[in-house]
């Protein structure tokens, strides 16, 4: 194993750090527009958001930089340093490319953050997920969060790496399937809220799991990501109602006790998608089951498991509060089938897509054990 500069874990979690407060600031975001109500482009929550993306998106151009200078002194780019080299503006910059794509997302969203800005000034104070800058700045934070994932991905030869994407997996799973709430509105005959969690959360675990090939990497994926979610269930009531409290705003009247909006999204049962996608990765390969069937029975299994459990976190979360988070209908027979049915399909979508994005992380930046035919 080749050594790798001390700026490689530093800009990789530069980034990583950069996507975190993101979700932070997102979920405070979410929060503060349940809880209180009044926004505008200047508040806090706001704030730690687009200084999330800044800092990724700074460490995403010095990564660059670097990279390009020493191109320039005769020194060939380290795949493993944010993934293969990419020639940008003809050559006139050698990006690394999970750089790249981490420092457009960061780029891009600090422009379509004045777009906000102009939505503000015309608007006032906007109380929705899906308003157009709005999809567009989760669209580009979505970015910056694949750029961190190409990062680690191409490290994972070294153990910062491979602990990098464990942590990057569970921080794209719990930011992805806020955009799809733009489809909400939408005369769609499924909920794309409930599909694009059980697409990505079952996709990106099992590329993690595929891309590493070490055991528990699903689990250990599954953990951080039950971790994340308690804390921003803690975090998100107790700073949008003390932020309130600081400038003198006061809570909405009609509160109810009910779970964060953000949080209460995540998959609450992942840890028992990950064992049913761990056990039958095993299984498959132990009996030399079809490489290119495998990804697929395994994804139908995983989403069924995640679709099912979101049906009872659903029903746990609406009995305990009066209303779901997710807005969905009682509980029934056509509910638990469509649920499966939805499962069923989109898991092994997601478990087609996410082999394929495994082999591209691995021939982005391959090691030794790939060229051994592991």
């Amino acid at each position: 194993m080749d050594p790798v500069p001390v700026s490689a874990p530093v800009g990789a979690y530069a980034v990583l750090a950069g996507t975190l407060m993101s979700t932070a600031g997102l979920s405070w975001d979410v929060q503060w527009h349940l809880d209180v109500g009044p926004d505008t482009f200047f508040t806090l929550p706001h704030l730690i958001l687009y200084s999330g993306s800044a800092i990724a998106g700074i460490a995403g151009l010095v990564m660059v930089l670097r990279a390009t200078f020493a191109q320039r002194a005769g020194h060939p780019a380290d795949p493993a340093v944010g993934g293969s080299p990419v020639r940008v503006l003809g050559g006139t910059f050698t990006a690394p490319l999970g750089y790249l794509v981490a420092g457009t997302g960061g780029a891009s969203f600090l422009l379509y953050g004045l777009l906000d800005l102009w939505w503000h000034s015309l608007y006032g104070f906007d109380a929705v997920l899906d308003s157009p800058p709005h999809v567009a700045l989760f669209i580009s934070i979505s970015l910056t969060m694949v750029g961190s994932v190409i990062v680690f991905a191409a490290a994972r030869a070294h153990r910062w790496g491979r602990v990098g994407l464990i942590v990057s997996i569970p921080v794209l799973i719990t930011f992805t399937p806020i955009t799809t709430s733009a489809f909400r509105g939408m005369p769609l005959p499924l909920d794309p809220k409930l599909a694009g969690t059980v697409f990505f959360a079952v996709c990106f675990v099992l590329m993690g799991a595929i891309t590493l090939r070490h055991r528990h990497v699903a689990l250990s994926i599954a953990v951080v990501l039950g971790a994340m979610q308690l804390f921003l269930w803690w975090f998100s009531p107790w700073a949008a109602r003390t932020y309130a409290a600081h400038v003198g705003l006061p809570l909405r009247d009609n509160l109810t006790d009910m779970a964060p909006q953000l949080p209460a999204g995540i998959p609450m049962f992942m840890l028992a998608a990950a064992l049913v996608i761990e056990g039958l990765l095993r299984l498959g390969r132990a009996r030399n089951w079809s490489a290119r069937r495998l990804p697929q029975l395994v994804g139908a299994a995983g989403g069924v498991t995640v679709s099912l459990s979101m049906l009872v976190q659903t029903s746990m979360l609406r009995a305990g509060a009066g209303r779901g988070p997710m807005g969905r209908a009682p509980t029934s027979v056509t509910t638990v089938l469509a649920d499966v049915v939805l499962g069923l399909a989109v898991g092994a979508l997601a478990g087609y897509l996410a082999a394929r994005f495994a082999v591209l992380l691995r021939l982005n930046t391959p090691t030794a054990a790939d060229q051994e035919g592991r």
